[in-house]
């Protein structure tokens, strides 16, 4: 029996967190803290010697940071690291460094004093080990982007939104393990005049708009987090918060982004299905969705729904995804219609513009 339960480490200068989270974590029957560690260097000892099965990490320590660590460790010891990080703005921004640098999932911290968000951080926790269990750290790194990555700026400005435009086309993707990565390949490849996109990546909130800003920097159409009412346009790339769940309706000739506190649906909000399922009830022919790497099936039955109703649908191929269980549930339900490479899923949805509105099985 202990043999199939995941060995982690916890590597963080604070003892009390270093306790917290050990008693947390043995809880589940199928963790065994393997070790702990108070900053970088004796985490690299431990690793070497108790040989985890997934790391975590805070970015804040002293001698040498999470990000450093990372950026030293992966390459000689390709292992799963989940972040655990403070939701502040710098929180988010250097935890988005630490999964640019090959770290698989991020995990909020709770504010001080919070024992419900404690209990609720440590189920978080588990989980993301649990997935990042699975993670194929060799392909993360493949696709990670350099960090200073930018789009192109030759000829003009370097954002050209179509506002007012009509969405003659939707694009909707879905991501949850190593979703940052694969999502920052497909949208830097689209061109600024690509239709409206809509996303839900599995990630706190805070974070969502972080990745967001970060992913804006880099694109050549403008991605924000979403807000309840924006309206879908040519050039628009629409990430959902963390903690809400992102639809789209009709209002006449326009399509604007909802945003919703119902209960979560299947463990998440945002959910995949959820803004699938909204798009196959008011613009299924118009939508072109993808379903990227991540653990569970959250996406699966909302692709087929979008399928059936007349739109293009792809996930992403094994060899190219971090954890291959959201795309594989949607190939395996006849939900996806291919599995694409990450390399080449933009242009497959590019492709999918110029081919006129088609797809779709009987249902």
């Amino acid at each position: 029996m202990n043999a199939a339960r995941v060995r982690v480490l916890i590597v963080d200068d604070s003892a009390i967190a270093r306790d917290l989270l050990e008693r947390g974590l043995s809880a589940d029957p199928a963790i065994e803290v393997a070790g702990k560690a108070a900053d970088a260097y004796a985490a690299r000892d431990k690793i070497v010697f108790l040989n985890p099965d997934v790391v975590t990490l805070d970015v804040e320590m002293p001698r040498m940071d999470g990000i450093e660590f990372l950026k030293r460790l992966l390459p000689q010891y390709p292992v799963p690291v989940v972040i655990v990080s403070a939701v502040t703005a710098e929180g988010s921004r250097r935890a988005l460094e630490a999964l640019e640098a090959g770290a698989v999932e991020v995990v909020a911290k709770p504010a001080a004093g919070d024992r419900d968000g404690l209990a609720g951080m440590i189920a978080s926790l588990r989980t993301a080990i649990h997935e990042a269990s699975r993670a194929n750290v060799t392909t993360l790194r493949r696709y990670a982007p350099a960090p200073a990555r930018t789009a192109p700026a030759a000829g003009g400005p370097r954002k050209s939104r179509l506002s007012g435009s009509g969405a003659e086309r939707i694009i909707a993707i879905g991501a949850s393990t190593g979703g940052t990565t694969a999502l920052t390949t497909v949208i830097t490849a689209l061109p600024a005049d690509a239709p409206p996109v809509v996303v839900v990546q599995h990630m706190p909130p805070v974070f969502t708009r972080m990745f967001a800003e970060s992913l804006d920097k880099q694109s050549r159409v403008t991605v924000k987090e979403a807000a309840d009412g924006d309206v879908l346009e040519r050039g628009l790339a629409l990430i959902a918060p963390g903690d809400r769940h992102l639809t789209v309706a009709r209002e006449g000739t326009v399509f604007k982004a909802r945003l919703d506190d119902r209960p979560k649906v299947r463990g998440h909000r945002p959910s995949v299905d959820v803004l699938f399922e909204s798009l196959a009830r008011i613009a299924g022919p118009r939508s072109i969705a993808l379903v990227l790497t991540g653990m569970g099936r959250d996406g699966a039955d909302g692709l087929l729904s979008l399928r059936r109703a007349g739109a293009r649908c792809f996930a992403q191929d094994e060899a190219s995804s971090v954890v291959f269980g959201m795309p594989k549930e949607a190939w395996e339900n006849g939900a996806a219609e291919r599995l694409v490479p990450l390399e080449s899923a933009a242009a497959e949805l590019i492709a999918c513009l110029s081919a006129g509105v088609a797809g779709g099985v009987t249902p």
